[in-house]
């Protein structure tokens, strides 16, 4: 009991000193953003040098750093104000050690102060919050370099809308921003913390790459083993019990029936030829009760067939449905994750050599809207009807084939014309070459 007391003592001493240094830490971590991605300045808004979700990023990490910051400090005053007196008699601090501790504590607070003031408009406008427009196109492989601290995930939360943080290096420079990128990279890289930057880029990086991946295989393995799983146990059952071929029918839909027709007839036209031709030496032709004997099995056989498979559309529609929900459940739970998702792949997808991206672009282009692509759309479609037992729409599917394909090559053009030819000219080039090859 007194151990416990001491040590509760002891934490609670040490308090001042922990807000402190986490409030100090957090200013610390903008004021390293501030230097490494912009120069110095403050963090702002809007800026041509980095795309949205990039900025993204560093306003929610600006608002969780401020947000530290500013509760740390409220814990050093408070508890600074309760155990001051304790200090000196539980420390027994010499004269000099206690200069020193309040030159160093006023030293960080001087740090915070001046980090904290240049954004008390953020501070002050807190509740002014609206949802952030993320813009994925506009990304670059440098992502990858502002990343912080690999034991915190990114929040992709709500950003404060203002106008009045564009800078004029951000709208004009005297010099091209190639140059500045370089002079300002070496800078960063003969900054004394820089070897610990990179570190935390990379833990960032990695931490990044593992949320992504783990959020993929959830995306795709839960909702196929709720599909499986419901339809085996659940819905399964169900559509068993209450399904009943002989009172509501056999076929959900003509064209199973038309299917069932024409095996039937086909193995009727077989049987009659191996009789004619003697390799059916099973039926008498003086006795064609053997040959009804024969086609009547058949009959009940394809039945069962058939019956089975209307059963299972059936049970498709219920299991996709529980997979469905499962999905949308996934998504509506990791908003964090798939927004951390979405900038790994969009630094993937931009991060690519551009003969990369000219061929994954005329790879999905020749898929979805090429010469030969409706035919796969129209195998596509008929699987699909299949699955939930609907009969194949002809008319449908023609139509589908002859809209959709037309507006997905529209939509792959336009973002050829307004996004990738910004970020990436050279990948645009490169994909008009190999197109016209």
């Amino acid at each position: 009991m007194g151990r416990s007391i001491r040590n509760a003592n002891r934490w609670l001493i040490q308090t001042p000193d922990r807000a402190l240094d986490q409030a100090y830490d957090a200013a610390l971590m903008i004021k390293s953003i501030e230097d490494q991605h912009f120069g110095g300045q403050k963090i702002p808004k809007k800026s041509r040098s980095h795309s949205d979700t990039v900025l993204t990023y560093f306003q929610n990490e600006l608002k969780k750093n401020l947000k530290i910051a500013e509760i740390r400090l409220i814990e050093f005053r408070a508890s600074r104000f309760i155990v001051d007196s304790t200090n000196s008699t539980l420390y027994n601090r010499s004269l000099s050690s206690d200069r020193d501790r309040s030159a160093a504590i006023l030293e960080k607070l001087e740090f915070i102060d001046a980090v904290l003031s240049r954004y008390e408009s953020e501070t002050q406008k807190s509740k002014a919050l609206v949802p952030a427009t993320q813009n994925p196109n506009y990304l670059s492989p440098r992502t990858n370099e502002n990343s912080r601290n690999g034991s915190t995930e990114p929040k992709i939360e709500e950003l404060m809308v203002s106008d009045d943080d564009n800078s004029i290096l951000d709208k004009t420079g005297v010099l091209p921003r190639s140059i500045l990128g370089t002079l300002t990279r070496i800078k960063r890289d003969l900054h004394p913390q820089a070897e610990e930057q990179v570190l935390r880029s990379f833990r960032s990086s990695k931490v990044k790459t593992l949320i992504s991946i783990r959020l993929i295989l959830l995306l795709i393995i839960v909702p196929l083993l709720v599909q499986q799983l419901s339809k085996t146990f659940i819905v399964g059952p169900i559509v068993d019990y209450i399904w009943k071929p002989r009172q509501t029918g056999i076929f959900l839909n003509y064209e199973l029936e038309e299917e069932a027709l024409r095996e039937f007839n086909a193995f009727r036209e077989r049987l009659e030829f191996e009789q004619f031709i003697g390799i059916a030496p099973s039926i008498s032709p003086d006795n064609p009760e053997e040959k009804e004997l024969l086609l009547q099995e058949k009959a009940q056989e394809i039945a069962a067939v058939y019956a089975g498979t209307s059963a299972n559309a059936i049970k498709n529609i219920f299991a996709d449905l529980f997979s469905a929900i499962s999905f949308a459940i996934i998504l509506t739970t990791n908003r964090e994750g798939l927004a951390i998702l979405k900038s790994f792949i969009d630094e993937t997808v931009y991060g690519l050599s551009d003969s990369a991206k000219a061929f994954i672009i005329i790879l999905f282009t020749d898929i979805f809207v090429g010469f030969h692509s409706p035919h796969g759309w129209e195998i596509l479609l008929e699987g699909f009807a299949r699955h939930f037992g609907l009969p194949a729409n002809r008319d449908f599917i023609f139509l589908f084939i002859a809209t959709f394909p037309v507006i997905l090559d529209t939509i792959f053009k336009y973002w050829i014309f307004r996004y990738l030819n910004r970020i990436s000219p050279s990948a645009v080039a490169t994909y008009k070459n190999m197109n016209e090859t």
